[in-house]
């Protein structure tokens, strides 16, 4: 594939060009309050419009960004046998490696597919396998990463077309331990809060932050052995529902059946796979493990 150079240009005839406080007669004194604040405003927009211009050019300067994405394509005869496309695009301070994919679509091949929403690390929908590790692309920064940079798809997942992977079977998983807030204690007032403790949120707290990227199950090793395994996500999010103090009794046992069954809790081998690569930085592992106390617990007494 034929490398790509940029250029960058500043607008050095724009910059160079008289502002309105230069040619405008009269002293300080003798413009309006208004004048003087247009004036002010003016500036501050060259200064930051010069600022810019130096920016763009020291990044133009960086050696360019050299990716290896996987392709595939079903559909597409010629592209039905797996393979890596070369790519190299310019750097820019702060770029993600969405926004290299998103770049690479946009100037190289229109037929590059990936999924992406927000950018914002909260939807889950563009995790990767970057340089040998499940990652989210909207939040991995290039900087942190070594070159050739290389993208493939989640592993251990059917791929549909380039780096979009079927998440059906992860769904699945994740609908078995019923992912929901559930109660038969609400309150009698019809707009009254249900409320919550400040130390039960803090205990729930971080398994809330899931986003069902599927990075962890896409790691985890009895996930790929066990397909009946509900997986560390599902677990996760079991996890913020049995230990939600607005639940009944009743609904927390029902809960634990499901996570403590033969392909729940009991499948993880501690490897802390899932918590490494977690992006929400959730404590996976630890989680998992609380969860089979609790199981224990319930099932061994002696009094």
């Amino acid at each position: 594939m034929t490398e790509v150079g940029l250029k960058f240009t500043t607008n050095s005839a724009k910059n160079s060009q008289p502002t309105p406080s230069d040619t405008e007669s009269g002293s300080e004194s003798e413009r309006s309050p208004r004048q003087r604040r247009l004036d002010k405003k003016r500036q501050r927009a060259a200064k930051h419009e010069a600022q810019a211009d130096t920016e763009e050019l020291a990044s133009s300067d960086e050696e360019p960004i050299h990716l290896k994405v996987f392709r595939y394509d079903p559909d597409v005869e010629a592209k039905q046998k797996p393979r890596f496309d070369d790519f190299h695009i310019p750097y820019k301070r702060g770029m993600t490696v969405l926004d290299v994919l998103i770049y690479t679509r946009d100037h190289f091949d229109s037929s590059l597919t990936f999924r992406h929403s927000w950018q914002m690390a909260v939807c889950g929908s563009d995790g990767f396998f970057i340089n040998g590790q499940q990652c989210l692309g909207c939040q991995t920064q290039i900087s942190d990463l070594e070159t050739p940079i290389r993208i493939e798809p989640l592993p251990h997942q059917s791929v549909l077309k380039d780096l979009v992977v079927e998440m059906e079977d992860f769904y699945e998983r994740m609908d078995e331990i019923e992912p929901y807030f559930q109660t038969d204690d609400l309150p009698e007032g019809e707009l009254e809060e249900q409320r919550q403790s400040r130390k039960n949120r803090e205990k729930i707290k971080m398994a809330s932050r899931c986003i069902w990227c599927g990075c962890c199950t896409s790691s985890c090793n009895p996930a790929q052995t066990d397909e009946k395994y509900i997986g560390p996500a599902a677990i996760v999010n079991g996890y913020r529902f049995y230990f939600d103090e607005r639940e009944g009794d009743d609904i927390k046992d029902h809960r634990l059946d499901l996570l403590g069954k033969e392909h729940g809790v009991w499948q993880c081998h501690t490897q802390f796979s899932c918590t490494t690569v977690c992006p929400k930085n959730i404590p996976i592992t630890e989680e998992i493990q609380e969860m089979k106390r609790e199981s224990v617990k319930r099932d061994v007494k002696f009094w």
